[in-house]
């Protein structure tokens, strides 16, 4: 889903409210219009887009200029708050579209942050620690003026890790002595104030978005009363009775790094109902194996950074049986749920008809186009979209935040039971929500829901005149 479609579908559902004649407890109609008029065009841009140009010395090339990125949305909410990744892909529409969706995520976990996303323009892979470690620095000093604990509070993200941001973190305190420093940032490791479990909090609540629908809410709501979402209903009961014959549920993973490689561990450990993970893939390479993969050896494999084996000296060498496929099959392999943790763009018109899985969970950000969105709901199919699906990591960099204002550690089955608690509150209110309508998908129930809080925040601030 590009910035265009992110900005339509809030154009969209800003219109709708305006023609509620209970929202913001205004009767005058053409004072709420006139209102979410105005919300409609803050919420619609971005408060601040910072570009600069990292100088970096390296091995290879010499001097290199980088475009870096941070894009701070909205912050009505409570502070900016917002990954920073590393990637070949990185450009100033996808960083302000990923801001975007952060204030909107944030919204509606009701969480007190807003929305931003920080990029750099490279792909890691081809630098050495000395240079990645430059590269960290030199981004720390280009917008430290824009990022702090208590204005813009970055993250890792796609190409980042723990180790970048604890150099990040370490810059940060050289530019700022004296001044507090470890709640600047998010995603840092143990040793240097971060929460436990950080790195896992993503892939196990995008798994979680899924399991907990299928578990306890399809199971609460088993009579069928109250539903008038009846294909995407006969999914939910189609699977939960395949599981319940003995049949296992097959699952198909997009993305085999921190939050893909999560989410397959979480599908292939879970008790409640038999799931067979028959798939994964990274950039490289899609791995099949009707009778299941066994990813505890796959994630063994990789952990050092390495790529899924693709070849059959690779595959001995990780102990796992598999067929090697070309990358782009884990979209359109026979599975019956499919867990997109890659990149964005990854279904659209081209081959939205192709896609088997009658889940889609979007573990990344916008890895499905409007117009695919729309495909699904008519044919049945349970979308549980992005903002909904992946705030496992944003919810623990909160409980990261707050820790780092009392110096006191969290154990990790605290920071576990706080997310999923959390997570649970936000995911009952979309189902209800969701399965008791008609006509809109998922993802516009919950930019519904989010953009209702953020025009309310707006309007009692005052902003809205």
């Amino acid at each position: 889903m590009k910035r265009t479609e992110t900005q339509a579908l809030i154009e969209t559902v800003m219109s709708d409210l305006a023609e509620r004649s209970s929202f913001l407890g205004i009767e005058d109609d053409e004072k709420r219009r006139f209102v979410c008029g105005s919300a409609k065009e803050i919420l619609k841009t971005t408060d601040k887009v910072i570009k600069s140009y990292i100088r970096v010395s390296t091995e290879k090339d010499g001097i290199v200029r980088i475009p870096a990125y941070r894009v701070q949305h909205n912050n009505i909410s409570g502070f900016y708050k917002g990954g920073i990744r590393f990637s070949e892909f990185v450009n100033e529409a996808e960083v302000e579209n990923l801001a975007i969706l952060m204030t909107l995520k944030n919204a509606l976990h009701r969480l007190p942050y807003g929305g931003a996303k920080g990029g750099v323009h490279v792909d890691p892979r081809k630098f050495t620690d000395k240079e990645l470690n430059l590269i960290s620095k030199k981004y720390v000093q280009r917008f430290s003026r824009d990022i702090g604990p208590n204005h813009d509070i970055p993250a890792p993200d796609l190409g980042t890790n723990e180790k970048i941001v604890d150099w990040m973190v370490g810059e940060f305190k050289t530019i700022h002595p004296g001044e507090p420093y470890l709640g600047s940032f998010t995603g840092k490791s143990v040793e240097n104030g971060g929460a436990r479990g950080r790195r896992e909090a993503t892939g196990r609540g995008t798994f979680l978005s899924y399991s907990w629908l299928l578990d306890q809410w399809s199971g609460t709501h088993a009579n069928g009363t109250d539903i008038n979402r009846h294909k995407q209903w006969d999914t939910l009961k189609t699977l939960r009775q395949q599981a319940e014959d003995g049949k296992a549920i097959r699952v198909a993973v997009q993305g085999f790094g921190n939050v893909g490689g999560v989410a397959a561990l979480e599908a292939y450990q879970y008790m409640e109902y038999n799931h067979r993970v028959v798939a994964v893939s990274d950039r490289f390479t899609t791995l099949y194996h009707e009778d299941g993969l066994d990813v505890k050896k796959l994630i063994e494999y990789t952990k050092n950074g390495r790529d899924l084996p693709s070849n059959r000296e690779q595959l001995l060498e990780a102990g796992v049986t598999a067929q090697v496929k070309p990358v782009e099959d884990v979209l359109t392999i026979d599975t019956d749920v499919l867990i997109l943790a890659a990149i964005e763009d990854q279904i659209h018109q081209d081959n939205m008809e192709d896609v088997k899985a009658k889940v889609l969970i979007e573990g990344a950000n916008a890895p499905i186009s409007l117009e695919a969105d729309d495909y699904f709901e008519r044919e049945g199919t349970v979308v549980i979209p992005d903002i909904l699906a992946n705030a496992g990591g944003v919810i623990v960099s909160y409980l990261e935040w707050k820790q780092s204002r009392v110096t006191e550690l969290f154990t990790e089955e605290e920071i576990i039971e706080n997310m999923s608690k959390q997570m649970i509150e936000t995911l009952k209110n979309v189902y209800d929500t969701y399965f008791s309508s008609v006509g809109q998908t998922m993802r516009t129930t919950c930019f519904t829901l989010s953009l209702e809080r953020l025009t309310s925040l707006l309007y009692r601030h005052g902003k809205l005149f």
